[in-house]
């Protein structure tokens, strides 16, 4: 009897390991927060989303890797996934910048309707064979403005004149700054609020809800409505992982990620509208700026700069004309 039920045991322990073996871990590393809106939603609209037949680890707060390092992380096989920013690609794929480009968005349905078309697919393909990454989705975390501290509204590039404007490390993101009329100083997320408090830094170039869940408007005491930058977020897995699923554990995982963007996307857009009420009523002066002086200023610049040698040719006329 003793040994039938140790048998019994063994086979039991024996079926629980095969199947653990089954399944596919995904290895995530994001520099947000876990209490973030973004945080939340990735668990419940794609952890939850991919099932028994995944092991969907997620680590937040960037203490898995820094801001920045998650693209050569997944290149050496050391992460799975990771939710990048479009300025990560520069240094190995210099076209991309195209896409970080301060106005190149009229506005959130322009920015969807752009990931949601044809017209990325060549550039998307030179990603996957020169960064050896897959792009699933590109979920939408909300305009960028200027959130600053000051005694004055900031209407033109002018008046950026000398203002310490924190940038996420990195060529592309620095450039922005620049472009803008700042004083770029690359300053990693999860150190901003310090930076800001001490005076290290004027500002940074969030929007409402990453603003809000930061508590930067602490810190602030004027908000100018840019929208800069319509952001976008890439939802990245290590080409050598794909390969390594099934057909249809792929068409699981896109399923989700598609799943993921939408769900933001909603909240998002909810987010904006809700957390813009509350950072005002916290005293900080949400203004709009000469937006136009704003983008002729800095498409100008990014004309004359190295960024716009690198544009594939006539992406930027071909993005423009969809939904006009």
């Amino acid at each position: 009897m003793r040994l039938t039920t140790t048998l019994s045991i063994l086979a039991i322990v024996a079926a629980g390991a095969a199947s653990a073996a089954d399944k596919v871990e995904l290895i995530y590393s994001d520099t947000v927060p876990e209490n973030d809106p973004r945080s939340v939603i990735l668990k419940e609209a794609f952890g939850a989303c991919l099932g028994d037949g995944f092991d969907f680890q997620a680590y937040h707060g960037a203490t898995l890797f820094k801001q920045g390092t998650e693209l050569t992380a997944m290149q050496r096989g050391n992460l799975d996934m990771g939710n990048l920013a479009i300025f990560d690609f520069y240094n190995q794929v210099p076209s991309t910048s195209v896409l970080g480009t301060p106005f190149l968005f009229r506005d959130y349905d322009h920015m969807r309707a752009v990931y949601d078309s044809t017209v990325l697919a060549d550039l998307e393909a030179e990603i996957e064979e020169k960064a050896d990454v897959k792009i699933l989705a590109y979920p939408y975390i909300g305009a960028r403005h200027l959130g600053y501290k000051g005694d004055k509204e900031i209407m033109t590039p002018a008046d950026l004149a000398g203002v310490k404007l924190r940038m996420p490390p990195g060529e592309g993101w620095q450039f922005v700054g620049t472009a803008m009329g700042a004083t770029p100083v690359p300053v990693p997320f999860t150190e901003v609020y310090t930076a800001m408090q001490t005076g290290a830094i004027d500002g940074q170039d969030n929007g409402f809800p990453a603003t809000y869940s930061m508590k930067f408007h602490e810190v602030m005491t004027h908000m100018g409505t840019t929208s800069h930058l319509i952001a976008a977020n890439e939802l990245t897995i290590g080409l050598e992982k794909w390969n390594s699923m099934t057909a249809d554990q792929q068409a699981k995982v896109q399923e989700c990620a598609d799943n993921f963007e939408a769900a933001l996307d909603a909240e998002t857009l909810k987010l904006e509208k809700d957390l813009r009420a509350k950072i005002e009523e916290s005293g900080v002066n949400v203004y709009m700026p000469d937006n136009a002086a704003f983008q002729s200023h800095v498409l100008g610049v990014y004309k004359d700069s190295k960024f716009s040698a690198d544009w594939p040719e006539g992406l930027v006329d071909a993005i423009v004309a969809i939904g006009q």
